[in-house]
């Protein structure tokens, strides 16, 4: 492939989606079988722009919807369930003639993404749930779902806190020790954050919490201080295949994202 072929392969290109009462913008580059990546709580597609260009290069077409409030897509913002959250996603790839897409959910990106497999079965062949929690705790533990450091998670994207206390909560909620911090400071929604926050919690997680029947992977951060580790396998039986991605946190993507593609192609492989 010429340096021109190669450069055209990884470039990226805005779709937009019009569907009822709404507008999603989607970031798309590369050719091959596709891999949709839905973002973290309040974040928007581009925190993967390095995981995208990687897996472009390696012969997939990459999908990245942007939630409701960031890069341009929009919708009611209000009184939202995660049905809502999925249809986006639906809406994006049936505009694009998509089918059978392996589908990565980072973090909160977790739970529509398995919202998507159990209502749209057609549209996703596989999961991979990066760094998420699972909406369900070892009956050892007596704490509720989602909720280990949600001070924290609340207040990284808050702009009403003061720098100084977000890179408090960014170090204790979403990077490894060690791992610079800052680059989090900027891509927040505070909006889409409290719109996500909401159909999180006005979804009982039993609707999604099987994604379906595709194969999982359970991609773990090793340092991920949100997440109670190996919940989906014993669960969900052998669909789900575990890997532990070394020195990073809560964030993933922007820590290790030579190993998280890795991952996902590791894995996309295995399906074939």
């Amino acid at each position: 492939m010429t340096k021109q072929a190669g450069a055209r392969k990884n470039q990226v290109f805005t779709e937009r989606t019009e569907y009822k009462d709404k507008l999603i913008t989607t970031l798309i580059q590369g050719t091959g079988k596709p891999i949709v990546i839905l973002p973290s709580l309040g974040r928007g597609a581009t925190d993967y722009d390095e995981v995208a260009g990687l897996l472009a290069a390696a012969g997939h077409m990459v999908i990245r919807p942007q939630p409701r409030g960031i890069g341009g897509s929009s919708g009611p913002m209000q009184g939202l369930s995660m049905h809502d959250l999925a249809e986006d996603v639906a809406a994006v790839l049936d505009h694009l003639t998509v089918t059978a897409a392996v589908v990565v959910g980072h973090a909160f990106g977790s739970q529509p993404a398995r919202m998507l497999a159990v209502k749209r079965p057609d549209l996703v062949r596989a999961l991979v749930l990066a760094a998420s929690s699972a909406g369900k705790v070892p009956e050892t533990l007596q704490e509720k779902p989602y909720r280990r450091l949600r001070a924290e998670i609340d207040g990284a994207g808050n702009p009403a806190l003061p720098e100084e206390e977000r890179i408090r909560c960014l170090k204790a909620a979403f990077f490894a020790p060690g791992n610079n911090p800052r680059v989090w400071l900027d891509g927040w929604s505070w909006p889409t954050h409290e719109m996500q926050a909401f159909a999180r919690d006005n979804t009982p997680v039993d609707e999604y919490f099987t994604g379906g029947n595709v194969p999982i992977l359970d991609l773990q951060a090793a340092c991920d201080a949100v997440v109670i580790p190996n919940v989906y396998r014993p669960l969900l039986g052998d669909r789900v295949t575990v890997e532990v991605v070394p020195g990073a946190g809560h964030a993933l993507a922007p820590e290790r994202p030579d190993a998280m593609s890795s991952a996902i192609l590791k894995f996309v492989a295995s399906l074939h």
